[in-house]
């Protein structure tokens, strides 16, 4: 205390001098108008600039969890698009009659992602445990990545379509000419689109999409734009180049689609023997 008392003493001129000018800038500020904008204007500009660093980090931190509430609103919206050819009432605000349709559709993560290999595979997160089965579609928000090939518990290998042995049915999307997608081992962004005949008006910039000629990919599936072609006049068939809308070698969430009347098909199209 004695100490406070000295240093209150000692310091006295330069104490006074600061009391008297706090009174007097506030006397000041109280007085004129323009002074007292200006305080609260430089105030009001520290306040926000913190606030809004703040918020800046709160956001970065929260990126993960704001990611998988996107992830989740894509998973429905994708759902009842690719449903819309399948539901009487496309209106109808309640998602839940979507599990009831013929497409279901859920996210996924990638593990691993091969595609500087001839015959190249995915990993992905998810297997018996959740559902995913063989031949299965897997697509991601721009298009095609592969099918289903193999599942565990908790893992399913898909077979990219980066993969010579890999061929899907595709079509022009104007016209609906359909051929087949293959992939000849060399160009991760280009595809071939094969065995589409000379009476399809090709352009260069078209969109490929899926043809639904499968029970894997539902129709419309974006795939890719023809970046080039060329007329085979022997056999009057376009072979196609189809330089893709996904990036191949950057896949982080991807979804997998089921047809859910696809056993049915099977058995018609593959009867049991007497």
């Amino acid at each position: 205390m004695q100490q406070i008392i000295l240093f209150l003493i000692k310091n006295k001129t330069g104490l006074v001098f600061i009391i008297l000018m706090t009174i007097a800038l506030g006397l000041t500020f109280k007085a004129h108008t323009y002074h007292n904008s200006k305080l609260v204007s430089s105030a009001n500009f520290i306040t926000g600039n913190i606030l809004g660093t703040s918020e800046s980090i709160y956001q970065y931190f929260d990126l993960e969890t704001q990611n998988e509430i996107l992830l989740e609103e894509n998973e429905l919206l994708r759902r009842k698009i690719l449903n819309l050819s399948f539901t009487e009432d496309t209106l109808e605000s309640n998602l839940d009659f979507i599990t009831d349709t013929l497409y279901k559709i859920q996210k996924t993560t990638v593990v691993s992602n091969y595609y500087d290999k001839i015959d190249n595979f995915l990993l992905i997160e998810g297997g018996v445990k959740d559902s995913i089965k063989e031949d299965l579609g897997v697509i991601s928000s721009k298009g095609i990545v592969g099918i289903v090939q193999d599942v565990s518990q908790g893992y399913s290998r898909v077979i990219s379509i980066l993969n010579t042995n890999t061929s899907i049915n595709a079509q022009l999307k104007k016209t609906s000419h359909f051929g087949t997608l293959t992939w000849d081992g060399k160009d991760p962004n280009i595809l071939s689109l094969v065995d589409v005949p000379r009476s399809a008006p090709v352009r260069v910039g078209d969109t490929i999409t899926t043809g639904g000629r499968s029970l894997i990919f539902p129709e419309n599936v974006p795939i890719g734009i023809i970046s080039e072609y060329v007329l085979d006049e022997n056999v009057g068939y376009y072979n196609i180049s189809v330089k893709l809308f996904n990036d191949m070698t950057n896949l982080k969430h991807v979804y997998v689609i089921e047809n859910t009347s696809k056993e049915e098909a099977y058995e018609l199209l593959n009867p049991e023997q007497p």
